[in-house]
């Protein structure tokens, strides 16, 4: 009789809650009290200005920032100062950042085998396999053996989320994976994350690509000077937006 509990409740799990959180860079208040709560399976866009602590937030989902207040619960472990906790989370937490961070010395695929072999241990021709396909769901495992300085920066930044996917992570983060590409390099970068969003992955992005929002998103979040001003569903954010901030943001990048 417990087994329809289980999985209802296993779909209705949080893979990410964010409680009360505070974060200071010395007197600024980089983040004010961020409340989030991330279902599995959810796919979250954050949007907003420069500096409104987007990247700042997700970067603390995975300790690369530190909070100095609140609560951060990721797949069920507290973000503490426990370097258990925080190798934890990792292995669990994949991250795409703005320039790629590939090791330019390494070929992709051993870019991509690297933490496989020495966080999870697995085995290098296993490591390889692993790595080949998920080469291939980004579409460009004739790659594999060029060094990151080869390939343009659509490539690098599909090495950088293939990399991510060989550690089989519960979620990935996306900080603006965007951003740094040439406008006609975007879209192949966009339609590599679309496909995940299909596959189901607990995904969270920082990007300014609206049309990735309307297309992908279950919740846009829309921040400003440190604070969530305002959360919806794709349609109600961008066709009725509430607050004054918001729809002065979306004047500004809806053309």
């Amino acid at each position: 009789m417990s087994e329809p509990i289980k999985q209802s409740a296993a779909a209705d799990q949080s893979m990410i809650l964010m409680q009360g959180v505070h974060k200071w860079y010395g007197q600024f208040n980089v983040l004010k009290d961020i409340n989030l709560d991330v279902k599995q399976g959810e796919r979250i866009v954050i949007c907003g200005p420069s500096g409104s602590g987007k990247s700042t937030a997700i970067r603390c989902l995975n300790r690369l920032e530190e909070h100095q207040q609140g609560r951060i619960v990721v797949n069920g472990v507290e973000l503490t100062r426990d370097l258990k906790h925080i190798e934890t989370v990792r292995r669990e937490v994949g991250m795409v950042f703005q320039h790629f961070n590939l090791f330019p010395h390494l070929t992709v695929l051993q870019n991509c085998t690297l933490a496989p072999m020495w966080v999870r241990k697995m085995p290098k021709r296993q490591a390889e396999e692993a790595a080949m396909h998920f080469l291939e769901r980004v579409r460009i495992p004739e790659q594999a053996l060029k060094y990151p300085g080869q390939l343009s920066g659509g490539q690098q930044q599909r090495v950088a989320i293939a990399r991510a996917l060989c550690m089989k992570p519960k979620i990935m983060l996306f900080d603006e994976p965007t951003s740094a590409l040439d406008p006609e390099m975007v879209k192949e970068v966009l339609d590599t994350m679309v496909s995940l969003a299909e596959d189901g992955m607990t995904m969270l992005c920082v990007t300014h690509e609206m049309g990735f929002a309307r297309t992908v998103a279950n919740r846009v979040i829309f921040m400003d000077k440190g604070e969530i001003i305002e959360e919806a569903p794709p349609n109600e954010f961008f066709n009725n937006p509430q607050n004054e901030r918001t729809k002065l943001f979306l004047s500004q990048i809806l053309h």
